[in-house]
C-alpha cells in the first residue's frame, strides 16, 4: 500500500468532485455478512434507515453544503463491485475451510447498486433517509456516515494553508503514535480498527491502519473496513449489528414475539454461519433483559460484544451469566467497541486480563481524534467528532426501536419506547453522555 501526502492532497484538491467513497467495498464487513442473512430470511422486508445526529449542539448542515452532499451520494450510487473485489470476497473462508459467502450471494453482489435516497435540511441538520428493500437500504449506512463526516472535515480545513495542514497532520500522527506506544505495553492485547463510519477521511483511516499494523504487530488483528483489509492484506473483522434484532422486533406481531425477537435472529445467524462468528450483541433492548431470557444454547457461543454498557460493568455481568450456566469465562471472548480509546482500553484490558479473552474494536477515537491538533479551534471545534449514526426507523411500515443500555442512545417514537420498556424492563440501563 503506497502512502499519500494527506496534507498536500487536502490542500490541492480543487476539482469538481473528489469522491469520498470510491468502492462499494469501502464499508464494514458486518454489512456484507448481514446482507447475506437478510437475503436468505428476509428478502421481502422493506426497511427505512435515517441518519441521526446525537450531538445536537453541532449544526452539521451549517458546515456541509447540501449540494456537495448530494453530489457525493449520487457518485456512490454509480459504483459497482469490480471483478477483483468479488474474487477477493469469494476467497474469504473460515479457517481456510468453508467459504463465508455463497456463489449465489457473490453473483447477486455483481449487479448491486445503492438505492435512491431522500435528503432535506431542517434547522441546521440533514434529514437523510433510505427507504426500500432491506437488502439494499442497509448498505447505505456506512458510506452515508463516512461521506458526511469527511465533508465536515474538508469544510473545517478548506481555508488552511499547505504548511498549516502539514503541521496539523503531523500533530495528529504524533498523537496517535503516543497511543500506540502505550498499547504496546499491554500483554496479550488483541485489537482491530472499527473506525470507518465516523472517520476523519479515507486517507487518514488508511494511515491509521498502516500505523497500527507496524506499531502493534500481531496484536493488531485486522480492520472492519473491507477495502482496507483487501489492500493491506489484513483480516476483515465483523459479525452483526443492532439492526437485526431491531427489525425482528418491529415485525413481531405481539409482545411475546417481541420478547423472543433478539434470540430468533441469533438462530438465523447460527443457521447462516454454523459454528463460526458466534458473537452475540446483547444490548439492543438492554443487556440485563437479554441475559435474563437468553436460551441455554447461547452459553456455548464464542462470546459477546457488550456495546453501550460501561465496559467493565457490562463485562462482569456477562461473566456472571456464563458462570451461572457452568461455563468457564477463560475460554470465552468479550469484544469491547463502544467509544473505546487508549485509557478505557488499558483499564478494561487490565481488569479482565487472565479472566476472560478480550478484543477491542477501536473506532472513532482511532480514526477521528484531532483534539488539540488545530491551534485555531477548541477541542469542541469543527474537527471534533460528532455522534452521527444511521439507524433503522421503520420495517414494513412498523416503527423500530432501540433501547440500549444507555438511554441517551435510545431511538424510536416515545410511545413505542414505552411499550418496549414494558416488555423488556429498564433494569441495568444507566444514562451517560454520548461522546462518539
Amino acid at each position: 500500500m503506497t502512502f499519500t501526502d494527506i496534507a498536500t492532497r487536502t490542500h490541492d484538491h480543487n476539482w469538481r468532485l473528489d469522491p469520498i467513497v470510491r468502492s462499494l467495498l469501502d464499508t464494514d464487513f458486518y454489512k456484507l455478512l448481514m446482507v447475506q442473512l437478510i437475503r436468505r430470511f428476509h428478502a421481502d422486508v422493506d426497511v427505512t434507515f435515517a441518519v441521526i445526529n446525537r450531538t445536537r449542539t453541532v449544526r452539521i448542515a451549517d458546515d456541509v453544503d447540501e449540494g456537495e452532499l448530494r453530489a457525493q451520494l449520487d457518485h456512490a450510487r454509480t459504483l459497482r463491485f469490480t471483478k477483483k473485489e468479488l474474487i477477493w470476497l469469494a476467497g474469504n473462508t473460515f479457517a481456510g475451510e468453508a467459504r463465508m459467502f455463497t456463489p449465489d450471494f457473490i453473483a447477486w453482489l455483481a449487479t448491486f447498486r445503492l438505492p435512491d435516497y431522500e435528503l432535506r435540511t431542517v434547522d441546521g441538520q440533514f434529514e437523510l433517509r433510505f427507504a426500500g428493500p432491506w437488502t439494499h437500504t442497509t448498505m447505505w449506512e456506512v458510506p452515508a456516515l463516512a461521506i458526511i463526516n469527511e465533508l465536515r472535515s474538508r469544510a473545517a480545513m478548506r481555508d488552511k494553508g499547505r504548511f498549516a495542514l502539514d503541521v496539523l497532520y503531523a500533530r495528529a500522527k504524533s498523537r496517535l503514535w503516543d497511543k500506540v506506544e502505550r498499547l504496546q505495553r499491554l500483554p496479550d492485547l488483541v485489537i482491530s480498527d472499527f473506525g470507518t463510519r465516523r472517520r476523519h477521511g479515507f486517507l487518514w483511516q488508511r494511515w491509521c491502519v498502516e500505523a497500527l499494523k507496524e506499531g502493534l504487530g500481531k496484536a493488531f488483528i485486522g480492520t472492519s473496513n473491507v477495502l482496507l483489509a483487501m489492500d493491506a492484506d489484513l483480516e476483515a473483522i465483523g459479525t452483526n449489528a443492532h439492526e437485526l434484532p431491531m427489525v425482528a422486533a418491529a415485525l413481531a406481531p405481539d409482545d411475546a414475539a417481541l420478547a423472543a425477537a433478539p434470540y430468533r435472529v441469533l438462530e438465523e445467524w447460527r443457521a447462516s454461519y454454523g459454528g463460526n462468528l458466534l458473537i452475540a450483541l446483547p444490548d439492543a433492548f438492554g443487556t440485563r433483559a437479554f441475559l435474563a431470557g437468553a436460551p441455554d444454547w447461547l452459553a456455548d457461543w464464542t462470546g459477546f460484544r457488550p456495546d453501550s454498557a460501561p465496559p467493565i460493568e457490562g463485562g462482569e455481568e456477562i461473566i456472571a451469566w456464563w458462570q451461572r450456566h457452568g461455563r468457564d469465562p477463560r475460554g470465552k471472548l468479550l469484544i469491547f467497541s463502544d467509544g473505546m480509546d487508549v485509557d478505557s482500553i488499558e483499564a478494561t484490558h487490565r481488569h479482565f486480563h487472565g479472566r476472560v479473552r478480550t478484543s477491542f474494536g477501536w473506532g472513532t477515537n482511532l480514526t477521528n481524534d484531532f483534539r488539540g491538533c488545530d491551534p485555531d479551534a477548541s477541542d469542541e471545534g469543527a474537527l471534533a467528532p460528532v455522534s452521527l449514526v444511521c439507524k433503522v426507523i421503520e420495517a414494513n411500515g412498523r416503527p423500530a426501536v432501540k433501547l440500549s443500555d444507555n438511554p441517551a442512545k435510545a431511538t424510536g417514537a416515545p410511545g413505542e419506547i414505552a411499550r418496549y420498556l414494558r416488555v423488556f424492563g429498564s433494569a441495568g440501563r444507566t444514562e451517560a453522555p454520548v461522546q462518539v
